[in-house]
């Protein structure tokens, strides 16, 4: 793969869509479930072939085109994704929480031949020059007037891509990760192997209904979610609006939900929530990903679920990663509470310090992988691509971690990332924002801790002496500009100089905090 020997699981299937073609085996097996629409494997593959011929015979998609999805979760998202890559074409996971000159720059980047959006981000993408399709109106039309149509026939090859998901970037600007449909059924491969380890373990595999309420332009949701459940045949439960813990227990107790993987924020207001109201004896299994989560969180969880905690995994990854790069099972995360686990099948992990040589076992470095999960590059931006690669195939993730007798584990996250609520904000893209308000002479972003969220981003903005601009005046302009939990909620605007070293770097430890 890119010109290098990888391990690869040899019975594989070589794109997603032959998931697709055999999910009708599965039958009146629920597939997607929401609070609005209940979808059979075979309703969701009639349905998708009718969109698929839609979208090729009256907008013209063709293998290679790119089909922008831009709303929230829905089973119309899932339903678009499977239809656009049976057309061979390329899925553009559009962040939803985006504002519109980052939606703009998506849609720029991408040159999706149509857009599918819901009716708050179709405000924010007026001024497009392709078609716009509404999730509310015009998929369900399209669906019923082809309804019956065949699924299209194509040829994919392995490494066609697939899928582009957007990661924030640390120059400013977000960059499309490319991952193709080797990436992907990689992943699926992934979780078919933890199944067969967990059928060996006595662990029940049947009548699983996995909570889907991760925006399903993560890999999270996506790659790991809906893409592994068309493959086995169970049950994606899908929490539609913004995540709310009394909304979702409801969801758990009505829908029978099994397994939910989690980010921390979600674990946090969940171990703090008042459960008795609901009852969630058919949850199985909890997992956590996407951000850091601490030893005393996952100790908390386990005693107020010990059922599910007997089965609680945590991973480590990244968008660029398809899927988890590590993963700890239970008995590890017992031993060991930091850990985050071994690396996957078919993934290498390695320490490295900055001159590129790999550190002995317990010495921290920037940790690299490689595997046939990693994507195939950012989308038109070969130079980015080369920076973050080595030239015998490592993605430098720019995470800073220590392997100790096979296991990971993480000391911080890419320098200055700040993960909120699961969710990256790089700085430098905040900070490129900020610059461009009038009043603005310099200014810094940096996240702090935060009980809910783990970290909050906070922000220290230079004006001259006597400039009447406040934060609230700030926070307007970064909020037509930037995606909501992006803007920072702590402020200091001050006319004192930040603190410099002597070649004119911010002294970052230095800065006074909001």
């Amino acid at each position: 793969m890119l010109g290098h020997d990888l391990e690869v699981f040899v019975h594989r299937e070589r794109s997603l869509i032959e998931f697709l073609r055999r999910s009708p085996e599965f039958g009146d097996r629920e597939y997607l479930v929401s609070p609005r629409l209940r979808l059979s494997f075979t309703e969701h593959h009639t349905r998708v072939a009718a969109l698929a011929t839609a979208l090729r015979d009256e907008y013209g998609v063709t293998k290679g085109d790119r089909v922008a999805i831009c709303a929230a979760n829905t089973p119309e998202w899932v339903m678009t994704f499977w239809a656009t890559l049976s057309l061979g074409a390329i899925t553009v996971g559009v962040n939803a929480m985006g504002a519109a000159p980052e939606l703009a720059h998506a849609m720029e980047l991408t040159e999706p031949t149509v857009i599918v959006a819901d009716a708050r981000r179709r405000e924010l993408l007026a001024g497009a020059d392709v078609p716009v399709l509404s999730v509310e109106a015009d998929v369900p039309r399209l669906i019923e007037a082809h309804r019956g149509a065949p699924l299209p026939e194509v040829d994919v090859a392995e490494d066609d891509p697939a899928v582009i998901l957007f990661t924030s970037g640390t120059t400013g600007r977000p960059k499309g990760a490319t991952h193709s449909h080797r990436n992907m059924v990689a992943a699926v491969w992934f979780h078919l192997l933890n199944d067969a380890v967990a059928a060996e373990m006595g662990m029940p595999l049947k009548d699983r209904r996995y909570l889907l309420v991760a925006p399903l332009f993560h890999i999270a949701a996506l790659h790991n979610l809906a893409a592994v459940r068309m493959a086995i045949g169970d049950t994606a439960v899908i929490h539609e609006g913004k995540f709310d813990i009394d909304a979702v227990l409801a969801l758990i107790e009505k829908e029978r939900v099994t397994n939910w993987g989690a980010v921390p924020t979600m674990l946090s207001r969940l171990v703090e929530a008042d459960v008795s109201r609901y009852d969630l004896s058919s949850l199985r299994t909890i997992t956590v990903g996407s951000a850091p989560s601490s030893p005393t969180l996952k100790a908390r969880m386990r005693e107020k679920f010990p059922v599910a905690g007997k089965a609680f995994g945590t991973t480590y990854g990244l968008t660029e990663s398809s899927t988890g790069a590590t993963l700890a099972s239970p008995a590890e995360l017992a031993a060991d509470p930091e850990t985050v686990g071994r690396p996957v099948p078919t993934q290498e992990v390695q320490i490295r310090d900055p001159e590129g040589n790999r550190v002995p076992d317990g010495v921290e470095g920037e940790i690299h992988l490689r595997g046939v999960h990693m994507m195939l590059g950012y989308w038109r931006n070969p130079t980015a691509t080369m920076e973050s690669m080595t030239k015998d195939g490592w993605f430098c993730t720019g995470d800073l971690g220590s392997m100790r007798d096979g296991h990971l584990r993480i000391a911080s996250r890419r320098s200055d990332l700040i993960i909120r609520g699961g969710e990256n904000v790089y700085p430098a893209e905040v900070e490129a924002q900020l610059g461009n308000h009038p009043a603005v002479r310099e200014c810094i972003v940096l996240g702090v801790p935060d009980a809910d969220f783990g970290q909050a981003v906070s922000a220290v903005v230079v004006v001259a002496e006597g400039d009447p601009t406040t934060a609230t005046d700030l926070r307007d302009f970064l909020n037509e500009r930037l995606a909501r939990y992006k803007v920072p909620t702590r402020w200091r605007v001050t006319a004192e100089e930040l603190p410099r070293n002597a070649t004119g770097k911010v002294m970052r430890r230095q800065v006074v905090l909001p």
